[in-house]
């Protein structure tokens, strides 16, 4: 198989024509070609003159050796297929905690090996999370346990649902595969920045998690992870929390997948001197466009094509007074949501259904935080820091979970009017006028003066009067990183696995699941022995 990557073709391109394009456009004989399909689109809007696509197509073909010498941007490649080794059923079953991205990828592989793995998590099932979140929204009574951040699925299951990661590795196809075959729209195989959407992902997670239970694992909802124990230096057993009542499974093998916002984990880990480390991260606001505004000012007169989707961006800013400020986590079409997961405490994150086509366009707008900034070497004084930074939105919002927001035009002038001019805050149960100066450090405000009108000057209308900040933004990543070594344990514990985002090793749903897949791989070669 040949891939030739960087063709340039219109927006009306009929990517049925493929075939007939290769034979046109590189000159190959029409006997020689097998097949071709297209295995990767993005849009190039550089020039808002020519917006136009940008393909790579995977061609099979006859003498594929000497057809590639005469192509330019093309290479052989191999297909991939991803296959786990079987083990006995173990007397002593591998337990997982926490059922998002990583906890999830980590329970399939187990699954698929004949494992029986026994999942632990602290939330409900989708159903039941989408009405605690929804009950959130409408009324402000928050769900400690069963939240945006916790529930089947993870925090990633109430975003955008992207699937764009910055890591290189084999098993990533596999999982586009998995998702697809869980319910995910097919083109994610082949768009340069995937999205499920959250209204998708709830059906794909429902379908993986049946996926291992008919292979013989076990989902437990409602059941917190309080506790375990040990003996030399091996772990021996895990205690959880279940309707007021703690029990205690035998094992040998816990994987440790529970999210960046698990903070009594930490709490629980460092009690009990398992070595962990402070790690950067950073914090901010949402920042809101019409999104019309946002894809007039990405693809200029062809706004609105019907080959065209909402409009992204990503955008990084570096500062005369050393900060980073960078957008994450953008969502067009999409809305500001509601993410605490504490009493007191108030988080916001950005959302969008599969079809990005709510009025309004959002993305997280973030300051870099270093290590140095916590004013502690203690290894969970980040998550402290984090927690201070959301009790101050908390009380700046009006201590009832409504969310501080201010215009850009009132935040950069600093003269207050508590006017939201034509935008219409998307956030729910509601709003109030309130400055990022009430709840983020000086640095991050200064950053976001200093940002603000820089990013204006990448995309016009960014810095806009009246679009919309919106905070906190806190929960992009954690500050706290559970240390492990060879074998991706512990190296406090043996058979104890740090999974995941919230132990520090991912970024995202894509490498969240691929770190469950390479501990999920790690357990079975110790069931092996």
């Amino acid at each position: 198989m040949i891939r030739v990557a960087n063709i340039s073709v219109p927006l009306d391109f009929d990517m049925s024509g493929l075939k007939e394009l290769c034979i046109r456009k590189f000159r190959i004989s029409p006997k020689l070609i097998k097949s071709v399909k297209l295995s990767k689109k993005s849009v190039d809007a550089r020039k808002k003159k020519d917006v136009h696509f940008i393909i790579s197509v995977d061609i099979e073909a006859k003498n594929e050796d000497r057809l590639l010498k005469s192509l330019k941007n093309a290479s052989k490649i191999e297909k991939y297929k991803y296959v786990t080794d079987k083990v006995p059923s173990p007397e002593r079953r591998p337990v997982i905690v926490g059922f998002g991205p990583a906890g999830m990828f980590a329970a399939l592989v187990l699954a698929m090996a004949g494992a029986r793995p026994i999942v632990l998590e602290r939330g409900g099932d989708v159903d039941s999370r989408c009405k605690a979140v929804d009950e959130f929204r409408t009324s402000g009574k928050l769900d400690t346990e069963c939240n945006i951040q916790f529930g089947e699925g993870g925090a990633g299951t109430f975003s955008d649902g992207k699937l764009t990661t910055g890591i290189k590795d084999k098993r990533i196809g596999w999982v586009f595969e998995k998702l697809v075959e869980f319910g995910a729209p097919d083109e994610i195989k082949i768009l340069a920045k995937p999205h499920i959407g959250t209204d998708k992902l709830r059906e794909v997670v429902k379908n993986l998690r049946e996926r291992v239970i008919s292979l013989g694992g076990e989902v437990r909802f409602r059941s917190r992870f309080c506790g375990y124990s040990s003996e030399n230096g091996t772990i021996r057993s895990v205690q959880y929390e279940h309707g007021g009542e703690v029990d205690t499974i035998e094992t040998d093998n816990v994987i440790l997948a529970t999210g960046h916002s698990a903070r009594d984990v930490f709490e629980l880990l460092y009690q009990n001197k398992i070595s962990l480390s402070q790690k950067n991260f950073a914090v901010g606001v949402r920042i809101e466009h019409k999104r019309t505004d946002i894809d007039k000012a990405m693809y200029g007169d062809f706004a609105g094509h019907p080959a065209l989707k909402a409009a992204d961006y990503k955008l990084v800013a570096h500062l005369p007074n050393g900060r980073t400020l960078y957008t994450f986590c953008m969502c067009p079409g999409g809305e500001v949501v509601a993410a605490s997961s504490e009493e007191g405490r108030l988080a916001v994150n950005g959302m969008s259904c599969f079809a990005r086509d709510a009025e309004n366009s959002n993305s997280a707008l973030l300051v870099n935080i270093n290590t140095s900034d916590y004013g502690s070497e203690h290894p969970l004084a980040g998550m402290w820091f984090q927690r201070e930074l959301e009790e101050k939105a908390f009380i700046a919002g009006g201590s009832d979970y409504s969310a501080p927001v201010i215009t850009v035009g009132e935040f950069l002038s600093g003269e207050t009017t508590e006017h939201t001019g034509s935008l219409r805050p998307s956030y729910t149960p509601s709003v109030k006028h309130a400055s990022p100066e009430e709840y983020l450090p000086d640095f991050a405000v200064e950053s976001l003066k200093l940002g603000i009108p820089e990013m204006g000057r990448m995309i016009k209308g960014f810095d806009a009067p009246d679009a919309l900040l919106t905070g906190i933004e806190s929960r992009s990543s954690s500050p706290v990183r559970i240390d492990r070594g060879d074998g991706a344990q512990s190296v406090s514990l043996s058979g104890l696995f740090p999974c995941g985002e919230g132990a520090g090793y991912a970024g995202g749903i894509v490498s969240a699941a691929v770190d469950g897949m390479k501990c999920a791989e790690a357990v079975i070669e110790r069931l092996k022995k």
